[in-house]
């Protein structure tokens, strides 16, 4: 079941969404094989420190954070990745590295990778290593209201 809070958010807003369960996995790709779903079409949340402030950056498992790229679509000063250590007790109810990308519901900035927006849903963590939501990108970006920006490098350069 989908960490009690983010279940709750959904219920609220009336979203439509499935849960998919799975053998535990700790990396978003390793998720994505599991459930035999395309690298592109699972998303992974990434805790990184913009001037000391804990936000979460949200893109396709496939990619990877361009921290210079984050630097300047922030306009920030320093931008690195946070460790565990420094957001473990931020997502009550999740498991450690499985926290689902709504900040949200946690106080936290949230910068989503424009190649989100490509794909008509989303699929992602539900607070452990053993479960996804998948739901319209639609609703998610809706609820969410992140920071659209480009975060990586893709295949054919910028995405």
């Amino acid at each position: 079941m989908p960490a009690k809070k983010l279940k709750e958010y959904l219920d609220d807003h009336q979203i439509k969404y499935t849960t998919i369960r799975h053998s535990q996995a700790f990396t978003a790709q390793e998720i994505a094989h599991s459930v035999h779903i395309s690298g592109k079409d699972v998303a992974k949340t990434v805790i990184v420190k913009v001037n000391g402030k804990l936000s979460m950056v949200v893109l396709p498992a496939s990619e990877q954070v361009v921290f210079s790229f984050l630097k300047e679509v922030t306009g920030a000063d320093d931008v690195e990745l946070a460790t565990e250590q420094e957001f473990r007790d931020r997502f009550p109810g999740c498991d450690v590295g499985a926290m689902p990308p709504f900040g949200n519901l946690f106080g936290m900035d949230v910068y989503a990778s424009e190649s989100l927006g490509e794909h008509e849903d989303i699929a992602f963590n539900a607070g452990s290593h053993t479960e996804l939501v998948r739901m319209r990108y639609e609703d998610y970006e809706r609820l969410v209201q992140p920071k659209v920006v480009r975060l990586s490098y893709g295949s054919s350069g910028w995405i």
